[in-house]
């Protein structure tokens, strides 16, 4: 009865979403006019200043390139995106052109509120499919029952590669052996290493230089896929991590701390969190994605680079591939103007290079990307293995293409007692496995109802 109420909740709220984008026309949340004829657009997304700063600069370059047409930008914090786009859709102020997530797309195209650009991309002279990343534009295509193909419902704004960094210059005082760049670590070398750099640096007693300071909900997914763990089958609708390689990669995770103490403990953290002391040097490996570049150019006093992450049982490494997309929406009143934008902001040399000179992301196009990771005048130097995770072994997160992510999400909500002690990670994972999968059911249940 409970599940029947739940599912019923979930339906009304997609029934909302329906509604409001089959109004259409001037409900938009642009594409008015203005009393001197300009065409307005509005175009929400995301992001810092930097990303704000270098979408201004786009945003000016194609307006100049498209007279009499306004773009107003809409920019929040990362955190209330998704929150604050689905109170405009629900209040029929849907932005003309707006960032979308993989995990949204299935929910927003059964509801009709994305533009299928399909026509558009393929025929459009200007964009060749063939120089952006697969990965990309796949992640946006759907067809109704599976996503990954069928129509395009909206264009990569990036592919975002989630990379290990290393604190070189910490390396080189210690006088260690600096990683491999193409050859992971194995678990055991990479405790080792930790465990030698993990030390009180100025003899009052206390630690303050670790190994590692990682956050689960970013850096599981590598240990279990390279462990030959997985969270969801190939079919995504069967919940997998009841499985002794996902509970080993899992019980690493969480002795990192609990039984090797290369990583700063709960109370530590909350005194000074791991992001804070990767910015101090006091960490010595932590996650470096392409979105963090322009702040670490100028925010970090030692040297950086980026590795593959250490290998588990497969002895591959493995990581998983971000992306945003922009999307348009249907019932801008300016169909042609949006996709436009979309294309100057996803596609066009001109208006990546801007993205791309702000150090927010690593080119949408290959050709253009094989150049920017060439360049070793500016960190990190190993930029190809940005390229490597795209091309060859990243992955997308598990909740990307399930119809909501809630199955996904109660995982890590959960998962506090392992890293505290309290509870095993095998223990954990065949308790959380059937209450996931409940919500994976219901979740399959909704999109079935919502078709």
């Amino acid at each position: 009865m409970k599940n029947s109420l739940r599912v019923l909740m979930m339906l009304l709220v997609s029934a909302a979403l329906l509604l409001s984008a089959c109004a259409g026309g001037n409900s938009s949340g642009g594409g008015d006019d203005s009393d001197d004829g300009t065409k307005k657009l509005t175009f929400m997304f995301r992001g810092g200043t930097e990303e704000e700063k270098a979408y201004q600069k786009a945003i000016d370059a194609f307006e100049e390139q498209n007279p009499g047409v306004e773009v107003e930008m809409i920019v929040t914090a990362a955190d209330q995106y998704a929150t604050k786009l689905k109170a405009a859709i629900t209040g029929n102020q849907v932005p003309d052109v707006f960032y979308i997530a993989p995990g949204e797309l299935r929910s927003y195209a059964h509801s009709n509120i994305l533009l299928d650009l399909t026509e558009y991309v393929e025929n459009n002279d200007k964009i060749n499919l063939d120089n952006i990343w697969q990965y990309g534009v796949d992640s946006y295509r759907f067809d109704g029952d599976t996503q990954g193909q069928g129509a395009i419902y909206a264009m990569p704004k990036d592919v975002g590669p989630f990379s290990l960094g290393y604190n070189k210059t910490m390396f080189e005082e210690a006088g260690l052996e600096l990683p491999d760049k193409d050859e992971p670590m194995t678990w055991d070398k990479f405790i080792e290493v930790n465990q030698t750099l993990t030390k009180d640096t100025n003899g009052d007693g206390e630690i303050d230089q670790y190994g590692t300071g990682f956050n689960v909900n970013w850096v599981l997914q590598s240990f279990v896929w390279s462990n030959g763990g997985s969270f969801i089958d190939e079919t995504q609708t069967k919940v997998t991590v009841d499985t002794p390689e996902f509970a080993e990669a899992l019980q690493w995770f969480a002795d990192h701390q609990l039984e090797y103490e290369i990583t700063p403990s709960i109370e530590d953290a909350q005194t000074l969190d791991t992001y804070q002391r990767w910015m101090q040097g006091q960490l010595a490996f932590f996650p470096v994605a392409p979105w963090d570049l322009a702040t670490f150019d100028t925010e970090l006093d030692f040297e950086y680079d980026v590795i593959p992450y250490p290998a588990g049982q497969t002895g591959e490494s493995a990581t998983w591939v971000g992306t945003l997309g922009i999307a348009v929406a249907q019932s801008t009143d300016y169909p042609d103007l949006a996709t436009e934008l979309v294309y100057y902001l996803t596609a066009s040399e001109e208006g990546q290079q801007a993205l791309v000179d702000a150090r927010i992301q690593i080119p949408n196009l290959k050709d253009m990307a094989a150049d920017w990771a060439a360049d070793d005048s500016s960190m990190p130097a190993n930029k190809e293995e940005y390229l490597q995770i795209v091309e060859d072994y990243g992955r997308a997160l598990p909740a990307n293409n399930t119809y909501n992510a809630e199955w996904y999400d109660y995982f890590f909500t959960n998962v506090q007692p392992v890293l505290d002690g309290d509870k095993t990670a095998a223990e954990y994972v065949k308790e959380v496995q059937p209450k996931m999968q409940e919500y994976l059911d219901n979740a399959i249940e909704l999109e079935n109802q919502s078709k």
